[in-house]
């Protein structure tokens, strides 16, 4: 079986030779490196000419946590001199519940200003817009409707119903990690959300549970199937027909291949 993942911080991985040498053997025949600022749409610009398997495709971004508006122009500018490269637009979004966010009315504009300028790009360049949200769930979609985005995939989708029947009502995606496997507020809103609608993911190299194991695991992205496996178990559902639907999702999604 092969498996698409579509959302992992090849940058970020410490030996990315090895990972993608296990991701290529254990079936993952593509994977959608996101980035989360201009050094790491850099990396992983070369990440993606380097390599050879899995196929590598690629979206560029600011990751809210990332914001600085001293270099948002350096980001927005790579992106358009790159755009032939590009499969989406991300990560980015807004998150206030960074510690230092929290309460600082200035980082929140700073969020706001970068994810309408890269909202902004998504639109000009007809490329699907990758978003991280947390704790600004219905603020984040209004945007995104207010901004006029037709296609866009609100990616670990952890927040409340209300706002993801919108975001379903839309014709956008979510997305699932390994977390699905304990994470109550993930297992909630895939419950609610078709498969049509849904795409899977192991956003390395985060650190997941493993079920009873206190230990876990650091994602890579051959993890991918653990994310397939957490689903089918949540629905009850065979995994190669589910990993067929997903496959389509992602290639129709970002256009691969």
């Amino acid at each position: 079986m092969k498996l698409i993942d579509t959302h992992a911080h090849l940058d970020h991985i410490e030996n990315l030779d090895q990972a993608l040498e296990n991701a290529d053997a254990a079936g993952v025949e593509s994977i959608v490196a996101v980035s989360v600022d201009a050094a790491s749409c850099r990396k992983n610009l070369e990440i993606k000419k380097a390599a050879k398997k899995p196929d590598i495709y690629l979206a560029m971004g600011m990751h809210p946590s990332e914001v600085n508006l001293d270099e948002l122009d350096a980001c927005v500018e790579l992106i358009r001199n790159e755009r032939s490269e590009l499969t989406a637009i991300g990560e980015i979004g807004l998150d206030f519940w960074y510690k230092w966010v929290r309460k600082d009315s200035e980082k929140k504009d700073a969020q706001r200003s970068a994810f309408r300028a890269f909202l902004e790009l998504a639109g000009e360049f007809n490329l699907p817009p990758v978003i991280h949200t947390r704790g600004t769930w219905r603020e984040s979609f209004d945007t995104v409707k207010e901004m006029g985005i037709q296609k866009c995939e609100f990616h670990w989708y952890s927040g409340p119903i209300d706002v993801l029947k919108d975001i379903l009502d839309s014709g956008y995606y979510i997305s699932a990690s390994p977390s699905l496997a304990y994470s109550p507020q993930s297992r909630e809103a895939l419950s609610y959300a078709p498969i049509e609608r849904v795409m899977i993911e192991t956003d390395s190299p985060v650190f997941y549970k493993n079920g009873s194991d206190k230990e876990g695991f650091l994602a890579e992205p051959k993890d991918i199937f653990k994310t397939l496996k957490a689903y089918c178990v949540l629905k009850d559902v065979e995994e190669e027909p589910a990993l067929e639907i997903f496959n389509r999702n992602a290639r129709e999604f970002f256009r691969l291949g």
